[in-house]
């Protein structure tokens, strides 16, 4: 048998990945957690790049502490950055980087929101011209407003990923 960290994700994970995150927009956030955690510790850390980097972007947005939340994102973007030369994983970019500016603002670091928030907007380019493009490209927008203030993290009014 293989070991659990050499494993290569199995067929099928998306559909899974995609339960899961239906079961999260139906309001169970417990149990989705708990599901997409099962899932990363059945991928383990070698297994398919775009796969990891899906799941902890979703159980990022399943934690309630915004340490949590930065630390799943930031382990998304790691794992995109094994295939960064990947389509699929360039399309990934801009809600990975506005995330972690979305992150960082709820933690008061603007800095890094700022920076990751240009990278979002560098990166939105690759986003097709439909509703999910149009939506990201609009939350940039509104994350680059609020951080162009420059006023503390708490007064910026941002909102978070898990209402919609």
């Amino acid at each position: 048998m293989a070991d659990r960290g050499q494993r290569t994700a199995p067929d099928g994970v998306p559909a899974r990945i995609g339960q899961v995150v239906m079961l999260h927009h139906g309001g169970d956030r417990e149990e989705a957690r708990r599901r997409l955690l099962d899932l990363w510790t059945e991928l383990g850390e070698h297994g398919d790049p775009l796969h990891r980097c899906t799941l902890a972007h979703y159980l990022a947005d399943t934690h309630d502490d915004p340490e949590d939340e930065l630390a799943w994102d930031l382990r998304a973007l790691t794992a995109a950055e094994e295939q960064r030369e990947s389509v699929a994983v360039r399309a990934l970019y801009p809600s990975l980087h506005l995330s972690l500016a979305a992150d960082y603002a709820k933690l008061g670091r603007l800095a890094a929101a700022r920076t990751h928030v240009r990278r979002a907007r560098a990166a939105a380019d690759v986003l097709v011209d439909d509703g999910h493009g149009a939506g990201v490209r609009a939350a940039i927008g509104r994350l680059e407003l609020r951080l162009g203030d420059g006023g503390p993290g708490e007064e910026l009014g941002i909102p978070s990923r898990r209402g919609g």
